[in-house]
């Protein structure tokens, strides 16, 4: 008897994270025996759509069981949602809260598992926003990555980021990038040719992950050399990634995201045994890291001519 299939959709595998959430599918597919598909649109909204209706269009003995989906677009694929919950496919979408339709799609088929599961977006723009506080206390001025500013992972952390430094003397300069490395060094680099950055000189320059703070570091380097020293920031943490960066200080912080794809598979495997609708949305907690304590305790080293923190 075969498993059932789930498709996972993911944004890109030139980025950490994604490949991370794919792995972390898999490994949650396995425990809960799912034969797990995985996909990359390459930040191709047209390919994601052709992609899935693939699957959605397929004879209903190929359909998947559902499809779990980081969409590349910020409104959530509305159109193929309702054509994957109509062929019987269980819709859950990843990092995205603010999905205006998918109250009325649980309302419409509450026999279905249909939900979001996101890390807390605010709460990562907060941690990033006190980071900027303990890097810059006297204020200063932050170059800032913002991921694509239609979806709601990049408004929150930005919204997080601003409730925290308002007033502090922080001002944020925000910079459009797409999540990639490659993308945050174009945007930096035709950034800086503009006129109006001729006397631009940042403080710190914070990225929404850490895909966009080693894009963006190269750029500036390359540029402004004698920039080598403005301390960089991100968001994802994964071991091998944002943590290994901050370790050999490439960057001064990152915070941990939490995988998405995998309590997404798990809510799926509750669905099929129970066939209870499951929450509309689960929210998942980031940390920082190093935690904020220990990020304090090396800036007062750092401005007290103190030893440097351990790698």
């Amino acid at each position: 008897m075969s498993r059932p299939k789930v498709v996972a959709s993911f944004l890109s595998k030139d980025q950490e994270f994604q490949v991370m959430q794919a792995a972390d599918a898999q490994v949650a597919g396995t425990r809960a025996g799912f034969e797990i598909e995985v996909l990359y649109a390459e930040q191709n909204a047209v390919q994601q759509i052709h992609q899935l209706f693939k699957f959605i269009h397929a004879p209903a003995e190929e359909r998947p069981l559902a499809i779990v989906v980081e969409t590349v677009v910020g409104e959530g694929l509305e159109r193929v949602a309702r054509n994957a919950v109509r062929a019987g496919i269980n819709w859950v979408i990843l990092n995205n809260r603010r999905v205006s339709y998918l109250e009325s799609l649980r309302k419409e088929y509450p026999h279905l598992a249909i939900s979001a599961v996101s890390g807390d977006q605010l709460a990562m723009g907060r941690i990033q926003g006190r980071q900027f506080q303990v890097l810059l206390p006297r204020g200063g001025s932050v170059l800032y990555l913002q991921g694509p500013p239609d979806t709601s992972a990049a408004q929150e952390r930005l919204q997080g980021a601003r409730e925290i430094v308002e007033g502090t003397g922080i001002e944020l300069r925000i910079i459009e990038g797409d999540w990639t490395a490659a993308g945050a060094q174009r945007a930096v680099t035709n950034a800086l040719r503009l006129k109006t950055a001729e006397n631009l000189r940042p403080d710190l320059v914070g990225s929404q992950n850490d895909a966009m703070a080693t894009g963006a570091r190269d750029a500036l380097l390359a540029i402004r050399p004698d920039w080598a020293r403005v301390p960089f920031t991100g968001c994802d943490g994964l071991p091998e990634g944002g943590q290994r960066l901050v370790n050999v200080r490439q960057l001064a912080a990152t915070i941990v995201a939490p995988s998405n794809s995998g309590p997404a598979i798990d809510l799926v495997a509750r669905w099929l045994k129970t066939k209870e609708q499951p929450p509309a949305r689960v929210v998942l907690t980031p940390t920082s890291y190093p935690p904020e304590a220990e990020l304090r305790e090396r800036g007062a080293a750092g401005r007290s001519g103190g030893p440097p923190p351990k790698a």
